[in-house]
């Protein structure tokens, strides 16, 4: 039994289509029986488990957050740390971010007569030519900048090992929580905020798996500070390393391990629990 249910939860968590959540008495046997089980071919395949963060409404028929987790692909959330490529996706990201707008006028932009300010030799002060020249106040610039695009390109596999990087290292530094949904039926900033804060959850991105962001939701967050909600297509390596914390709910999970999964294709068949 601990063999046959080890082997299912190892596959249930690299195909999130089929994502389901633990009962806390299974948790110890399937951990357990996931190191029983394990073999040389896939040995870093064991699931990670992670807790249920308790919901904004806890509906009735809504998991109890306490005795359940999910089990998560250890292919994305079980990445080895690596700072050079976190290094890079976050460079690559800033340097988008740049306008490259600054301007300046050259010698021959700059308005004014091209004619010789005084004759060459004979004045007894040093050489000079029209008025337009950099050494003169109100000249042109010298090798002054110009507009250009300071955006940098990475390969995509670079970009997809960040995001397993970054999400990976929340999840050791235990800073990433798991919601069942982020589904908020009231219209009200004040009710949100003070759900917001009796969970803890202040200095926190929260991230949907929604196709687009709901309207009510993202209106509200909008009006609370030290928080923020985005789609998993939108989120990066920069948002997930900059926000202290990191909320997302089960839709998510499922995009990041479709997206971003390296578990091999024989095991992405997944079996439903007892």
């Amino acid at each position: 039994m601990l063999a046959s249910l080890s082997q299912r939860i190892r596959v249930l968590s690299s195909r999130t289509v089929h994502l389901r959540a633990l009962s806390s008495t299974q948790v110890h046997h399937a951990q357990a029986a996931s190191k029983l089980v394990d073999t040389p071919e896939h040995p870093a395949l064991t699931p990670v488990l992670l807790s249920l963060s308790p919901p904004f409404v806890q509906k009735a028929s809504d998991p109890t957050p306490e005795d359940f987790c999910v089990a998560l692909d250890p292919t994305v959330f079980n990445h080895p740390v690596r700072r050079d490529i976190l290094h890079l996706c976050v460079v690559h990201y800033l340097d988008s971010l740049r306008q490259g707008s600054a301007n300046t006028k050259t010698r021959g932009e700059v308005r004014g007569s091209g004619i010789k300010i005084r004759r060459q030799k004979g004045s007894g002060r040093a050489r000079l030519g029209d008025g337009q020249s950099p050494m003169l106040v109100g000249g042109g610039v010298a090798f002054g900048p110009k507009p250009r695009d300071f955006s940098t390109k990475l390969p995509r596999k670079v970009i997809e090992m960040g995001l397993r990087v970054a999400l990976s290292a929340k999840l050791k530094e235990q800073r990433l929580g798991i919601m069942q949904n982020l589904s908020w039926p009231n219209v009200k900033t004040k009710h949100l905020a003070q759900r917001i804060d009796a969970l803890g959850c202040r200095k926190t991105l929260f991230v949907t798996g929604e196709g687009e962001l709901p309207k009510d939701l993202e209106r509200v967050m909008r009006n609370i500070p030290a928080v923020d909600v985005v789609t998993p297509k939108d989120l990066n390596v920069y948002q997930i390393l900059k926000w202290p914390r990191l909320v997302m709910d089960l839709k998510a999970v499922e995009y990041f391990e479709q997206t971003l999964s390296k578990a091999p294709k024989s095991l992405q068949t997944a079996l439903p629990l007892p």
